[in-house]
């Protein structure tokens, strides 16, 4: 049922943009932001340590502890030379702009790092030896529909909708803050809606903006629309055309490109001066950022709607007790 749920949540998504309530992200505090913005930068770095490190391990848990728990258990496990083609990449992802500014060290490093493993036979795991071939072809497929099971579909698809708008908004004003720019809502909402509704005939899977192909796009230079569509086009194109170079990628020159994007978007001096101001700015920010890391991330979004309601509420009740009080004393001066 996965990819009718897919298609209704794009039906849905179309709805929220149809009737503007993309526009209502801008009533999300600020806190809410970087604490969802700083847990998904954990999360990235988390998830790659075992490709940094090169570690043996089958059936990564998916839980933060239980993670790093594998982590501790499989230390000796570890590969030096996946060690030292991450950090490799890290060193030609943050340097490399001194002396080259047209290509982005990422690609620099992704070169690099697949021409040294292939010349000289390094043991290290590539995308070819974890996820196998990567397919060179799509067609069209129509999803199984049983109308009798419709109801079942329905909740996540609901969920799949909310989850994806908050996501690709949020990662959108992540962007915002990073190009000093604005984006428009409801656009998303209505381009991210077509796309789910299309994708589950070829077979796809329900999509979203993401925060960490955003911050790599912005960090290596993308400011307009045309690189969300050069990104689109070109991952079409390896796909057909270059699967058979890209499979030889190593995973531990992806895991240190991550490791810089999860550091970029980490905006940890913002997460300190918000943690010296208000105390509610505090909880919001801390709430977020736990749940996001320790729990779940829908659960983390449903939690910071609600704190961010309550804190909106809070705001406005503090505002309306200010401005009768300013009336009041312009009306005793008048007088």
């Amino acid at each position: 049922g996965l990819l009718t749920s897919t298609a209704l949540a794009g039906f849905i998504s179309l709805g929220f943009g149809f009737l503007k309530l993309g526009s209502l992200l801008k009533y999300f505090p600020h806190p809410l932001i970087v604490g969802f913005t700083s847990g998904i930068a954990v999360i990235i770095f988390s998830t790659q340590v075992k490709d940094a490190l090169g570690l043996d391990i089958q059936g990564l848990p998916s839980g933060f502890i239980a993670k790093w728990g594998t982590y501790f258990t499989k230390i000796e496990t570890v590969n030096m030379n996946a060690i030292i083609i991450t950090v490799a990449t890290i060193v030609i992802v943050l340097f490399s702009k001194r002396y080259i500014n047209k290509i982005p060290g990422s690609i620099i490093a992704i070169i690099l790092g697949t021409t040294a493993v292939q010349f000289f036979h390094l043991p290290v795991n590539t995308i070819e030896t974890f996820f196998g071939e990567i397919p060179n072809t799509f067609h069209l497929e129509l999803p199984q529909l049983d109308l009798n099971e419709l109801g079942k579909y329905v909740q996540p698809a609901i969920t799949i909708a909310f989850l994806g708008a908050i996501e690709s908004l949020l990662s959108a004003v992540v962007a915002d803050g990073m190009i000093g720019s604005n984006h428009r809502s409801n656009t998303e909402l209505i381009a991210q809606g077509i796309a789910n509704v299309v994708t589950p005939f070829f077979g796809g899977i329900p999509a979203t903006g993401a925060i960490a192909r955003t911050a790599t796009n912005v960090k290596n230079g993308g400011r307009t629309p045309v690189a969300g569509i050069v990104h689109a086009i070109t991952l079409l194109m390896i796909m057909l055309f270059f699967g058979h170079w890209v499979k030889l990628i190593p995973m531990s020159v992806l895991a240190g490109i991550l490791i810089v994007v999860a550091y970029n978007m980490s905006e940890w001096r913002t997460f300190l001066s918000i943690l010296k101001g208000s105390v509610f700015d505090m909880i919001v920010l801390v709430s977020t950022f736990f749940l996001t890391v320790m729990v779940d991330l829908t659960i983390a979004i449903e939690v910071g709607i609600v704190l961010s309601a309550v804190l909106f509420m809070k705001r406005m009740a503090d505002l309306g007790k200010v401005i009768p009080e300013r009336i009041d004393s312009d009306v005793i001066d008048d007088y």
